[in-house]
């Protein structure tokens, strides 16, 4: 059965950062075959593993929309929208990408939601490991995919105000009665050590972060080249995530 992970946090984060660098890890611990799915609208979890979508979900369905009229004889709907939606999936060795993109019409996650529900149970199926890059607001989460997410990494940046979105997204959580078994509070970007203004924030919300990721100037750099987060060289980003994820599932290994 698929492991999934599920990366959320305020826009400006890191998040998508810290989904490419948990896929660095599972990667380079031979825990493939690994599908990343990218169901953030300001798609670029793609670019950021070198891998291009020719593709969205989203566009897909769309033209679905438009065109089922025109569906080839003797096939199904669904049959057909399975087909299409396949053109959506990037392969490459060991890690295949997936991106929803946006919803283009009134009528683009309406019909098909229950179908796209099943693509994606049946894609993930085949692999080890399924980690999603998510909106902020999780509504992905809501009407997608698997029936329940093993790891939800919050991800907030080093502020005040990222705390409190964190907090908004517990809440969340509840409100949409996701199944989560587990959820890990993560500060990204985090220059020397913990302001004491966010730590006073964290202790007030009841937040106990399970991971502070430090500022790294090599991330910054891989991005603004575009260069492939998962070839970057250990690093001080790099290795707090490796320690947070090998805790994670070395304790999964033990339930």
């Amino acid at each position: 059965m698929s492991v999934s992970i599920a990366v959320a946090g305020k826009g400006g984060s890191g998040k998508t950062t810290v989904a490419s660098l948990v896929i660095r890890y599972l990667l380079r611990n031979g825990k493939g075959p690994i599908l990343a799915v990218d169901a953030d609208p300001n798609a670029n979890l793609g670019e950021s593993l070198g891998l291009s979508p020719r593709q969205t979900i989203g566009s897909i369905i769309a033209t679905f929309n438009q065109e089922k009229i025109n569906i080839p004889a003797g096939m199904t709907k669904e049959a057909y929208l399975e087909f299409r939606l396949n053109d959506a999936l990037v392969e490459s060795q060991g890690l295949d990408l997936v991106t929803m993109g946006r919803g283009e019409g009134a009528e683009c996650y309406c019909y098909p939601n229950m179908l796209l529900r099943k693509f994606m149970d049946n894609l993930a199926g085949n692999y080890a490991y399924m980690v999603m890059d998510n909106e902020a607001g999780m509504e992905h989460l809501s009407r997608r995919t698997t029936q329940n997410i093993d790891e939800l990494l919050l991800i907030t940046n080093h502020s005040v105000k990222g705390v409190r979105t964190i907090a908004r997204l517990r809440e969340l959580v509840d409100e949409l009665k996701l199944v989560v078994k587990r959820e890990s509070v993560i500060i990204n970007m985090v220059p020397d050590k913990i302001d004491p203004l966010v730590r006073e924030e964290l202790g007030r919300l009841g937040i106990e972060p399970a991971a502070i990721i430090p500022l790294d100037e090599m991330v910054r750099e891989y991005d603004l080249k575009l260069k492939p987060l998962t070839s970057l060289p250990d690093g001080k980003a790099t290795g707090a995530v490796d320690a947070l994820m090998s805790q994670l599932l070395m304790e999964r290994a033990h339930t």
